[in-house]
């Protein structure tokens, strides 16, 4: 008599867990058709044509992928996307021809799946308003993952207030904006355990500070371009960054802790 009540009880414990294999399934799928992808012929080889295909076939698979349930594994898609976007961010000889158009959907899919997955907020930024040219997009979608934070929910979310605040600087030309993503990364830093919280806070307000005096100021943009060049490793973006400064009248100063920093005129 008690079979069919252990055999609900059985079931209660193996649905999820036979949902999540479907699900890492799926992924595993989507994988391998981008392994075969890699594996095909170098990108010199391929036709324009060819390369727009696979990039078309890439954002439909994207699609699918935020628009199918996850059955409680959002973190694990998130991640999967995350990882593809490297490996697509990361293909110098298809990117150079056909770009990053591709960028602002696997920033769609993490920030629907995971908003606090924060590492990813840095890397797709770079590449959807740097790259791919949508600097506007960027912006709305680090205000979409923000909307689901708190000052303490994840720990080191005051970051992306920060990233929103050098878009707004730096590829909007928002100075107000600016000044209000940087005094509000600076007050959510003040609430982080996070070791390097402290100095985000103090460039913050000091980012802040300077656009409050002038909403085009030099002074604030400059500063900008130091903490791109500061966060990425990609040496594309740093040698932009790098030119943007230089452009801005600034001269590149490396310390001996490897940090950069810029010499120049102040604001006249």
């Amino acid at each position: 008599m008690n079979t069919p009540i252990k055999s609900i009880n059985l079931l209660y414990y193996l649905v999820p867990a036979l949902l999540g294999a479907v699900l890492i399934a799926g992924v595993a799928g989507l994988q391998r058709q981008r392994l075969q992808v890699l594996q095909s012929p170098a990108a010199g080889a391929q036709s324009l044509g060819q390369l727009q295909i696979a990039e078309q076939q890439e954002q439909v698979q994207l699609t699918v992928l935020q628009n199918s349930p996850s059955f409680g594994f959002d973190n694990l898609v998130a991640n999967w996307a995350f990882l593809n976007f490297l490996q697509y961010f990361g293909n110098y000889d298809v990117r150079s021809q056909i770009g990053y158009r591709t960028s602002p959907k696997f920033f769609e899919v993490i920030v629907d799946k995971d908003p606090y997955f924060t590492l990813p907020y840095l890397f797709l930024s770079t590449s959807t308003s740097l790259y791919a040219g949508e600097p506007e997009r960027t912006v709305e979608l680090m205000a979409k993952g923000l909307a689901a934070m708190t000052p303490e929910t994840p720990e080191g979310g005051y970051r992306v207030w920060r990233y929103k605040g050098i878009d707004h600087l730096l590829f909007l030309g928002d100075g107000p904006g600016a000044r209000e993503s940087f005094e509000t990364a600076a007050a959510w830093a003040d609430r982080s355990t996070d070791p390097g919280a402290a100095a985000v806070a103090e460039a913050s307000r000091q980012t802040a500070a300077y656009l409050a005096q002038n909403p085009a100021s030099r002074a604030a943009q400059i500063s900008a371009w130091i903490q791109v060049i500061n966060y990425t490793n990609d040496e594309q973006t740093q040698r932009i960054a790098v030119e943007r400064i230089e452009a801005l009248g600034g001269e590149i100063l490396v310390l001996d802790q490897g940090q950069v920093t810029v010499r120049y005129k102040a604001d006249e």
